[in-house]
């Protein structure tokens, strides 16, 4: 009665484990981003590639799978019988853990080619937004904070009223 319970516990908590994961799409930011000053580049895009990101390999997958793969391989046979199966589910488990955590968190990603206005060039390879919708000679933002670099779509600034209108 109680590995069963095991199982579905461990197997819920790596599956909200894996959900966890911080966006690295461009429409994003971070709570530390927040109110914090953001300096950014203007440019156009000359190239626009859907890629992958590969998934997180935090050994979450890896010591769930493990356990959950001991747990079940310990009901097989009894006294040296157990301890066998017990250590071949944990390793079996552990890599199927791993892969399966790799899979769950595994994005698509924009691979995102950018000429600054100043002739420079640079790549951004990020998330893929809910909003996002890149083309090839778009105008674009190039912002970097705390080390982190995205692209955004160009937005012109509204002309500010007058005092006379």
């Amino acid at each position: 009665m109680k590995k069963p319970f095991i199982l579905v516990t461990l197997l819920a908590a790596t599956l909200l484990s894996a959900g966890c994961a911080s966006s690295l799409s461009g429409d994003t930011y971070s709570r530390a981003e927040a109110q914090r000053p953001i300096s950014f580049r203007e440019g156009q895009l000359i190239q626009v590639r859907k890629v992958r990101l590969e998934g997180t390999k935090s050994n979450i997958g890896t010591g769930a799978g493990a356990v959950l793969g001991g747990v079940a391989g310990s009901g097989v046979g009894q006294g040296r019988g157990a301890i066998v199966g017990a250590v071949l589910g944990a390793v079996v488990g552990g890599v199927a853990g791993a892969a399966t955590e790799e899979g769950m968190t595994r994005e698509d990603a924009w691979e995102l080619t950018v000429r600054l206005n100043n002739g420079e060039s640079l790549v951004v390879v990020q998330e893929v937004g809910q909003y996002d919708r890149y083309v090839a000679g778009e105008r674009v933002r190039v912002l970097t904070s705390n080390g982190k670099t995205r692209v955004s779509p160009y937005a012109p600034t509204a002309p500010v009223p007058s005092a006379a209108q």
